[in-house]
């Protein structure tokens, strides 16, 4: 037996998750058990506990889409990353991961860091270079940028040689920022991110905006995107999708490019291995907010929804 949080019925997380007994998942071919060392939370898994991602487990599922975890039965301590098979999420001691999709965890990272390092990067390494195509000396826009995808994001701008602008929300949250090296750091609470931008790029705009909100975040982009500039739709943690104006995108000769990086899985396998080492070479170290032990996941995964915190929120075992 093992202990896992199971998502017992659709709601907020911490009306929806129950702390359970249950039987350690058994592997089927292609598959392994892994035993769970960190879990870093991701908005994914609170849409799963809301009913509201596009994938649906049936009740009760454990959810938890990203862990470091240890190989059983192998010889030694094989430290790995990735994602679990669905319904047996990453929130338990055990799960199963398909044998294909494993990675190696950083050995430069803890437990928690190294849980954290696939989605996030893998998301701003995608988006930026193969959806974007930033360059060196480009602007890039961030938007959420104290977030966990969005520090990320800031910290692969950087690397590229681009000029950063990091849009977040409140003071504690703008000091991350400044830390990961954004060149210009906006509170969105203060100031306009539109009227900045402009002033700052003496109004040529940013050729490519990172947007994981939508809503309002992405209005406003609309407004501050340079002339041929890419938006990377990336997420809508904000709660609303937006229907975008095409007319707009025409006659301001610019680029809507979404992204979802789990469809690589499916198309190209092996651009994630081949991210995966790249990434690895940049000894980029992910910005942990939060550490939470598994009786806490719930609470984490609360806080998580409530958009109050930095960096990434992580449930050790």
């Amino acid at each position: 037996m093992m202990r896992a949080w199971q998502v017992q019925k659709l709601g907020e997380p911490e009306e929806a998750l129950a702390l359970s007994d249950v039987d350690i998942p058994e592997p089927s071919d292609g598959q392994v058990l892994v035993k769970v060392k960190a879990v870093a939370l991701n908005f994914p898994d609170v849409l799963m506990c809301r009913g509201q991602y596009q994938v649906r487990p049936p009740l009760p599922f454990t959810p938890g889409v990203e862990l470091c975890g240890e190989l059983v039965g192998t010889a030694g301590t094989d430290r790995v990353i990735g994602s679990p098979v669905l319904p047996t999420g990453a929130l338990a001691e055990y799960t199963l991961m398909n044998e294909a999709e494993i990675l190696p965890a950083p050995p430069s990272l803890d437990d928690a860091e190294a849980s954290g390092f696939l989605i996030a990067y893998q998301t701003g390494w995608f988006g930026l270079h193969k959806r974007a195509g930033l360059q060196a000396g480009e602007t890039l826009l961030v938007h959420a940028a104290a977030g966990g995808v969005g520090s990320a994001a800031v910290q692969l701008g950087k690397a590229a040689g681009a000029r950063v602008i990091a849009v977040v929300g409140g003071p504690e949250k703008a000091e991350v920022a400044k830390a990961l090296g954004a060149d210009v750091v906006i509170d969105r609470r203060e100031q306009d991110f539109v009227a900045v931008v402009k002033e700052v790029t003496k109004n040529r705009g940013a050729d490519v905006i990172f947007d994981p909100i939508g809503g309002d975040a992405y209005t406003g982009s609309t407004k501050c995107v340079a002339f041929e500039g890419r938006i990377l739709v990336i997420g809508f943690a904000g709660g609303t999708i937006p229907s975008p104006l095409l007319s707009h995108a025409l006659v301001k000769n610019y680029s809507i490019v979404g992204l979802h990086w789990g469809l690589y899985r499916q198309y190209d396998p092996q651009s994630i291995v081949d991210a995966h080492h790249d990434l690895m070479k940049l000894n980029l170290r992910p910005l942990v907010g939060g550490r939470f032990p598994l009786e806490q996941a719930a609470e984490g995964l609360t806080k998580l929804a409530k958009g109050d915190s930095v960096g990434r929120l992580v449930v050790e075992l």
